[in-house]
């Protein structure tokens, strides 16, 4: 049809021009607005400019055309073909692109927000500097494509193939890339803030320099990526796979790598403060110089790593090997001020093979607590007891104990490894504490375990403070007294464990008062909650490991009577009203 006959038909009013023949037309600056053309032959023809808003052009064939600067706004281009065309600047808002070709087509600072290309084709195509927000690109073939600065903030590629692409200084914020296919393509400098990667292919991708605050890169394979430089604060990449991966002066701090695997690979002076490492395989990584201050590792795999120079600052091991780990020094602190490692360890020489295991070791057979003086051993027992409420499933048993030229060293076993510093030191704490409440209530003690002291002559010691012939008052001073210590004890675990220990260990002590008849209510209602804040307001990490375990639990212990006291004051604190 001549373009004339065309445009004289459009005017008076005729609207359907299905199937229609208009290749090589010139339509510049042309208003076709509500048009039907549906399976119309378009190719090469020069639509730049025009107004096709609201059209359909389902199956029509655009290849090589021109529509630059183009309005196609809420248009129907549904498995029509665009390859090739140049789509310019071209207005394509909440457009219908399912199943489109647009291979190799120019779509330089084009505006797609809101479109929907699910299924389209877009291999080798241009897209630099286009907005994609909001975009539904699933399952999308985008393979070598060129996206430089473009905008994809809440776009979804789930199942996307962007093998090879080009994304530079991209933004994917908030952006869906489930198992998206992001194989040896080129993310330096994208900005993927809270982006969802779960089980993406991201072997051999270049993400240097590029921001994954508090993403989620759980399951997915990063294997040989280059990330130096990159930004992981609060990024989850538990069971990621990152062998052989370059994480040079990355920051992670405060990200979970729980049962990631990053066999191989290089964390020279990477920042993994306040991560987590629980079942992470760091066998043959390069932690040289590396950041761990108060880091988490437990049953981390540490095999062959080189860790030499790195900051240890209140790192916390739990069942770690260290006597295979390569390492000549440490630094055991850190100056905040001038943000440098400090107090290297040893000093004025290197350690020796198997030293720094020997510092850090966790022996379950042998625990060494050394006392200034001999202990009280009814307060030890006590403190042991403590010491078992406050761990799950913890068992502490006496194997020795010495006493020669004023030393006193007391040797325990435990049921599990543990780690044998931090046991050693809390014991050293609790005590002290114990032996100050023990004597001023120890008769009132023996008397409740029917135990009768006795005086120096031999007599027993009356007891001055209670009414034998009174039994009611005894069992009701009883329970206020295994009451007050219970509370005291819950409120040292919930200042000190984490969350997913709390639940347990807390659980536990409310269990024993509930065998004794003693109501837990208020323990539930105002004890765990009073706790928690006060700790969740000095202690950040301790807020972020709420949030987590809220996430992350199990159903059994969110819906324990323990789980849902943590939860409630997990919701008071956060519904706390902002002040200005």
């Amino acid at each position: 049809m001549q373009v004339q006959d065309f445009l004289a038909r459009y005017k008076q009013g005729e609207r359907d021009f299905a199937h229609i023949d208009l290749s090589g037309a010139i339509l510049t600056g042309v208003n076709l607005q509500d048009l039907d053309l549906t399976g119309a032959n378009l190719t090469g023809a020069n639509l730049s400019w025009s107004f096709l808003s609201r059209s359909k052009l389902h199956g029509a064939c655009l290849r090589q055309a021109d529509l630059r600067h183009a309005n196609l706004t809420g248009a129907n281009l549904n498995q029509a073909i665009l390859s090739g065309a140049n789509l310019t600047k071209a207005d394509l808002r909440l457009a219908n692109l399912q199943e489109t070709d647009l291979n190799w087509a120019v779509l330089e600072e084009a505006d797609l927000s809101g479109a929907d290309l699910q299924g389209a084709k877009l291999d080798q195509s241009n897209l630099e500097r286009s907005k994609l927000n909001d975009t539904q690109l699933m399952r999308a073939e985008l393979m070598e494509v060129n996206l430089r600065r473009a905008s994809l903030i809440s776009a979804n590629l789930t199942n996307a193939n962007l093998r090879e692409a080009t994304l530079e200084s991209a933004n994917l914020r908030e952006a869906i890339l489930i198992r998206t296919n992001l194989t040896e393509a080129n993310l330096t400098g994208v900005c993927l803030r809270s982006a969802n990667l779960s089980q993406a292919d991201l072997h051999r991708v270049v993400l240097t320099g590029a921001d994954l605050s508090e993403a989620s890169l759980h399951s997915a394979d990063l294997s040989r990526a280059n990330l130096a430089g990159a930004y992981l604060l609060k990024t989850s990449l538990r069971k990621a796979y990152l062998l052989r991966a370059n994480l040079q002066d990355v920051l992670l701090l405060r990200a979970d790598l729980s049962e990631a695997n990053l066999r191989g690979a290089s964390l020279r002076r990477a920042d993994l403060s306040g991560a987590y490492l629980s079942d992470t395989t760091l066998s043959e990584t390069d932690l040289s110089e590396a950041y761990l201050l108060e880091s988490h590792l437990i049953r981390t795999n540490l095999e062959r790593a080189q860790m030499t120079g790195v900051c240890i600052e209140n790192w916390h091991i739990e069942d770690v090997d260290l006597t295979k780990v390569e390492c000549r020094y440490v630094y055991t602190d850190f100056n905040h001020a001038n943000k440098s490692p400090t107090q290297r360890y040893p000093v004025g020489r290197d350690l020796a093979p198997g030293e720094l295991a020997e510092q850090y070791r966790e022996d379950s057979s042998n625990i060494e607590i050394d006392f200034a003086e001999e202990p009280n051993w009814e307060v030890l027992i006590f403190s042991l007891a403590q010491m078992e409420c406050e761990s799950s499933e913890l068992t502490l048993t006496v194997k020795s104990f010495e006493s020669a030229a004023g030393q006193y060293v007391l040797r325990l076993a435990s049921n599990r490894l543990v780690n044998a510093k931090i046991l050693r030191s809390r014991l050293l704490q609790i005590y002290p504490e114990m032996l100050h409440r023990f004597l001023g209530r120890r008769h009132q003690i023996l008397g409740l375990l029917g135990i009768v002291p006795r005086q120096e002559d031999g007599s027993p010691t009356p007891d001055t403070t209670q009414s034998p012939p009174s039994k009611a008052p005894l069992a009701k001073d009883k329970q206020v007294q295994i009451y007050q210590e219970v509370v005291r004890q819950i409120e040292a675990i919930l200042m000190s464990q984490a969350p997913e220990q709390i639940v347990d260990s807390v659980q536990r002590l409310l269990d024993y008062l509930k065998r004794q008849g003693i109501s837990t209510e208020e323990i539930q209602k105002k004890v765990i909650g009073q706790a928690i804040a006060r700790r969740a307001k000095r202690d950040r990490t301790f807020q972020d490991n709420l949030l987590r375990w809220e996430k992350t639990a199990s159903e059994a212990a969110r819906t324990s009577a323990v789980g849902s006291a943590v939860r409630l004051a997990i919701a008071l604190l956060w519904q706390q009203p902002q002040r200005p």
